[in-house]
């Protein structure tokens, strides 16, 4: 442990590393003993020079980022005990041995005692995503640490760090195989077929957050017309086709997007006349719908990714939610979600709760939704808790 570099926290600003919350603010830090870079591995300490945790040090207000509370030495053996832990969680919830899917998280930040690493599961391939240069820095261990865990199930590892590091790192990531070869770019989700394009797609190819809800979806689409914007590769689209759904009408204003989505309906649902997808921007497409939809899916990318927006995003939500009521048919059903971290549960609602109210519509939330039990959230960091999701039946 004497080879790292310590930081000394000012007197009483242990209180909630003592409460494990994983995260020392650079306010909180009275020295660092020691030369310490981005992505140096620290071990921090109180003011009476206590040890208190060991984690990766980065630029910015989230100075450490603690991933153990004990003296550790963070080689490959501490790594694989730790995709081990988060292997066993999937493979508790049965996520490993489930026959119609193959993709999953497998790795989720803080929920799984790994700040600033993301790792999804695609049928082989394991897609890894580093939000600090701590995680970036040993992603080749990482990578190693997997297979070792992992065995045959791990194809490949693709590294795609190059947009999800600080802007500010001085670093320069390319991305690209750390670990084996492409195999198949085709996954499977409760039976439905995707092509999931990683290396160019948004996150890490794939929102994998929305599996079960997108099988709630399936429930309420029998012979409903569905309209999902935001499509992206049309995960919620290939629910309500395989629910029973009328029509549905896929909506991105991304080209990428629209040829993703349809060639995920037609591998499929070969001929199936009942959908169509339509590249347009959100508000333009909801503008004039008139009651054509009877189930719409609002599932839009983060409009808020720091608190200093915040306030704009909510302004974002309330207007798209509430031109969906305005829209929408009477007896409808809305699926509307949120992926921004800084937008709370109550923010969201909110959000909501003003949308109707300017729509004059009687509404009633029918269920309140979250992410799934591979994004688990560590009890003692809150803020892993992000997707929050509402389902309305509008009168």
């Amino acid at each position: 442990m004497s080879n790292f570099s310590k930081v000394i926290l000012k007197k009483g600003k242990e209180e909630s590393i003592l409460r494990f919350h994983p995260w020392i603010f650079s306010g909180a830090i009275d020295r660092i003993v020691g030369n310490v870079e981005e992505g140096d591995v620290v071990t921090v300490h109180a003011a009476d020079d206590r040890f208190l945790g060991i984690g990766h040090s980065s630029i910015g207000s989230i100075a450490v980022r603690i991933f153990s509370f004990h003296e550790v030495v963070p080689d490959l053996s501490f790594w694989c005990e730790k995709f081990q832990s988060a292997f066993n969680v999937r493979k508790k919830i049965g996520l490993i041995s489930r026959r119609e899917t193959n993709v999953f998280r497998l790795v989720h930040g803080e929920g799984d005692g790994m700040p600033g690493l993301i790792v999804d599961f695609y049928n082989g391939t394991a897609v890894l995503q580093a939000h600090t240069v701590g995680m970036w820095l040993i992603r080749d261990m990482l990578a190693e640490a997997m297979k070792t865990v992992l065995g045959e199930m791990l194809t490949s590892v693709y590294d795609k760090s190059s947009k999800s590091l600080p802007f500010k790192a001085s670093v320069e990531p390319v991305d690209g195989y750390l670990l084996g070869f492409l195999t198949t770019h085709e996954v499977m989700e409760d039976g439905n077929r995707f092509i999931v394009d990683w290396e160019d797609g948004q996150k890490t190819g794939f929102f994998v957050d929305q599996r079960e809800n997108r099988k709630l979806l399936s429930e309420y689409a029998f012979g409903k017309d569905v309209l999902n914007m935001f499509c992206y590769t049309g995960g919620f689209s290939f629910s309500a086709l395989r629910g029973g759904a009328n029509l549905v009408h896929s909506v991105d204003s991304s080209t990428k997007a629209i040829e993703l989505t349809n060639q995920n309906v037609k591998l499929n649902f070969p001929g199936d006349t009942r959908h169509e997808a339509f590249e347009s921007e959100a508000f333009e497409y909801m503008k004039n719908i008139n009651g054509r939809y009877d189930l719409i899916i609002l599932d839009p990318p983060a409009f808020a990714k720091h608190k200093n927006v915040l306030n704009q995003a909510l302004q974002g939500y309330k207007r798209l939610n509430t031109r969906a009521f305005q829209q929408i048919r009477s007896g409808g059903v809305l699926f509307t979600f949120s992926c921004s971290q800084v937008v709370t549960k109550t923010n969201f609602r909110e959000a909501i709760f003003s949308a109707a109210a300017i729509s004059k519509r009687n509404v009633r939330i029918l269920h309140q939704l979250s992410q799934p039990g591979d994004h688990p959230v560590n009890i003692y960091h809150p803020e892993g808790e992000y997707l929050k999701g509402l389902v309305l039946y509008v009168e």
